[in-house]
Parts: structure tokens; C-alpha cells; sequence
């Protein structure tokens, strides 16, 4: 089998720049035309009423972009890590893409920490010290009770210790992982037989367990954490469901694009037919991790974990963004992808991936921006330029890492297997 090497063209690198700045000058309208007016004057808080600033309209759009990215740069290692740990031969010519995705979780480490840095008492209510004095007139005896989760063993109010603590471990312990996979795995490509194979088995075994844990534990930190009395059980899983089809889809994405220049002759159409399967199976599984928690929380109607949904629901901001949420990512590749046939086909992946990953961007948003913004929140030029940057700076990485090394490791032991798959 003959290595193939990706080419990150001149071209490519150029077309990424403009479509970044088209990004920056949406952005740029975006801020003008908030701070004129866009926004409401009066931000309702927990704690009351405060003005309500453009700024805060960008934090909150910074956080949803640094948690949607982060997710997916990990979920491409996942996605990896679990071919090998399932000792799966079909899918040796394509991991290598999903793989690529892991570069960015230095650059997503950086950005997330500047951004709490900077706008943490913004995004998050709980960083209010008075919401844990007693004595206060906006003490909170719910956020109170919490206090512990985010700043022990400091005091209450203080500084979130423990809750920064946890970011930079899981980030420093997932790069670690993502580069000891990745030399490993391009240490493949000089050496045969089956001993790099089985140590990234168990290398692969070992960052699934911890992307357990900490990924269920991010996601109350950086996002479940923003409304802060209300708390779901199934929410860990929620926010895996999105990341992981995004990620599925953008791999998806990526091998199609690639297979209309040239490379990777090893994929065929089988190889596609299972990519479109995880897509269809994984947005049928998110459609039912949401349905599953908005039932329990609609039926048991307990105030406290049903303002979850009316701040959605009932919000004109939100509303139609809580219904196209459903339609893009349930609805539309559910009908779309139930045939044999658009599962198979490249034209297909192109049309329906792009979709997926927009629309559980768009389920980011959602989780992210009411809890901050209240009747603030808005979808216009900002939110979409800061979506362009991010998205470009991370395709940049990803494409740049892509081609460091070649394609697919030509000595893997499964090849063969991946060659003659079919379905």
C-alpha cells in the first residue's frame, strides 16, 4: 500500500484567512450594533437587575465556541482511541483524521482559561462572593450549598481553586494522552508486526476511561454550572451526545473532502456507508438523551427544573432556536440519512454533515446563552462571527496537523481488513 501524505496548500491556508476575516468583520458589525442598541438595557440576574453591556454578549459567545470546540478536538481522540480498544480493522484508513482534531486542545486550554480569567464573573453566577455571606442581601442559601464544588478548600466566595483546579488537570492529563496516542501511532508507520498496535490498545483504554470522567465533569463546570440552581443528571451525557455526533460528522466531513482531491484511495464507499451510520444512529441517541431529560422534567413540573426550559421556551430570542435545534438535529438527518443509498454517497455526507455540526454548535448556544445573558441573549452577525473565527482557526490546526504525517499507518496490522471491508 502506497503512504499518502496530505498537502496543506498554499490555497487552503489562504481560503482559511479569508474566511477568518469574514469572521472578524461580522464580529465587528456584530459588537456596533449591539452596544446601539441590540441589546436590552436591564440584564435579569439571580440577584436582581444591572445593566446590561455589549461585552457580555462576546463572553458568552467566546464560552460557547471554547466549550463546542474543546469537545470536538477531544471527541476525534475518543473516536480513536476507541477503534483500538474495540480492535475495529475497518475504519485504518480514516483514524487518522479524528486524530488530527486532538491538536487543538492546547489552544482550547489557553483560550478557555483567558476567557474565565476575563470574563468569568460574566458567565457565571456563582462567582458573586456575596451569594455566600450571610449577611448579604443577595445571599443564596441553594449556590451557598455548593459553594464547596467550586472553591474548596478554600472559602466560599473566594477564589474557585477547585474548580480551576479541575480545568487545567483534565486539559494538561487529555494532551498528555493525545500526544503519547499520537507518537505512538506515527512510530507505526517505520515499525511492523503488532507491538504498536497493542500499546495503543492499552493507551486507547486508558483515555477512554479518564474522557469518562472528566468529559461528564466538565460539562457541569463549564456549562451546567451557569445556571446554577438547576441541575440535571442526565446532563453529562446530554453534552457528550453533541459533541460526539459533531465530532462524527466532521470526520465524516473531512474524508469526503479528502476523497475529492485524491487521497485516501484505501476509503470506498463501504467505509462512508459506516461513517453515515454513526451520524444517523448518534443524532437518533442525542434526540433521545434530550427527550429523556426534557420528559422527566416536564412531567415531575417542580419549579426549580422546569425554568430551565420555559427560559427557552417561552423566550421570543430563544424560542425559534429551540425548535430549529430539534429540526436540524434530529428531524433533517433522520430523514435524510435513513436510505442505504445517502448513508453511501459522498453528496449526500456533504449536505447533511455540515448540518450536524452547525446545529449542535447551535445546541451550545442554547445550553450557554440564556443561563448568561437572560432576555439579553440574540443570534445575529456576532454570534455568527466569532463561530467563523474559531471554526477556521480550528480546521487551520486540524488540516496542519493532518499533514505531519502520512494519512494511515501503511504497517497497520488491520489494513488489510479495512481494504476488503465491505458492507
Amino acid at each position: 500500500m502506497v503512504e499518502e501524505k496530505f498537502e496543506f496548500t498554499a490555497k487552503t491556508k489562504k481560503n482559511l484567512f479569508i474566511f477568518m476575516g469574514v469572521g472578524v468583520l461580522l464580529t465587528i458589525i456584530g459588537i456596533i450594533s449591539v452596544s446601539m442598541g441590540g441589546g436590552h438595557h436591564e440584564l435579569e440576574g439571580d440577584a436582581g437587575h444591572h445593566a446590561f453591556h455589549w461585552y457580555q454578549r462576546v463572553f458568552a459567545n467566546l464560552w460557547i465556541n471554547n466549550v463546542f470546540f474543546a469537545g470536538l478536538s477531544l471527541v476525534g481522540v475518543l473516536f480513536f482511541a476507541i477503534q483500538y480498544a474495540a480492535q475495529a480493522g475497518w475504519s485504518a484508513g480514516i483514524k487518522r483524521i479524528p486524530l488530527s482534531f486532538g491538536a487543538w486542545i492546547p489552544f482550547a486550554a489557553v483560550l478557555m482559561l483567558v476567557t474565565y480569567f476575563v470574563a468569568g464573573h460574566d458567565i457565571f453566577h456563582w462567582t458573586h462572593h456575596d451569594l455566600y455571606d450571610v449577611d448579604s442581601p443577595g445571599y443564596d442559601s441553594i449556590i451557598a450549598g455548593k459553594g464547596a464544588y467550586f472553591f474548596w478548600p478554600l472559602e466560599a466566595g473566594s477564589f474557585p481553586i477547585f474548580f480551576l483546579g479541575r480545568m487545567v488537570i483534565f486539559f494538561l492529563v487529555w494532551y498528555l494522552l493525545f500526544n503519547k496516542l499520537k507518537q505512538v501511532a506515527y512510530e507505526e508507520d517505520s515499525i511492523s508486526g503488532t507491538e504498536k498496535w497493542y500499546q495503543l490498545r492499552k493507551l486507547s483504554a486508558f483515555f477512554i476511561i479518564f474522557f469518562a470522567v472528566s468529559s461528564s465533569m466538565a460539562s457541569w463546570d463549564w456549562v451546567m454550572s451557569i445556571d446554577t440552581h438547576w441541575f440535571s443528571t442526565m446532563f453529562g451525557w446530554y453534552n457528550f451526545a453533541s459533541w460526539w455526533v459533531s465530532g462524527l460528522a466532521l470526520t465524516a466531513l473531512i474524508v469526503v473532502l479528502l476523497k475529492d482531491k485524491g487521497y485516501l484511495k484505501i476509503v470506498n464507499s463501504n467505509h462512508i456507508h459506516d461513517l453515515g451510520k454513526f451520524m444517523f444512529a448518534f443524532s437518533i441517541f442525542w434526540t433521545y438523551i434530550w427527550f429523556s431529560q426534557f420528559l422527566l422534567i416536564y412531567y415531575a413540573n417542580i419549579p426549580e427544573e422546569t425554568i430551565y426550559f420555559v427560559e427557552r421556551w417561552k423566550n421570543g430570542h430563544y424560542a425559534p432556536l429551540f425548535y430549529l435545534n430539534l429540526i436540524i438535529n434530529f428531524f433533517f438527518p433522520f430523514l435524510v440519512l435513513m436510505t442505504r443509498d445517502a448513508k453511501r454517497h459522498a453528496r449526500f455526507i456533504k449536505v447533511i454533515a455540515p448540518m450536524i455540526i452547525v446545529g449542535h454548535w447551535l445546541d451550545f448556544y442554547l445550553m450557554i446563552t440564556p443561563g448568561t445573558l437572560k432576555s439579553n441573549g440574540g443570534f445575529g452577525a456576532l454570534e455568527l462571527g466569532l463561530m467563523f473565527i474559531y471554526s477556521g482557526a480550528f480546521i487551520f490546526v486540524v488540516l496542519k496537523q493532518m499533514a505531519k504525517a502520512p494519512l494511515f499507518a501503511k504497517n497497520h496490522p488491520m489494513l488489510e481488513e479495512s481494504l476488503h471491508h465491505h458492507i
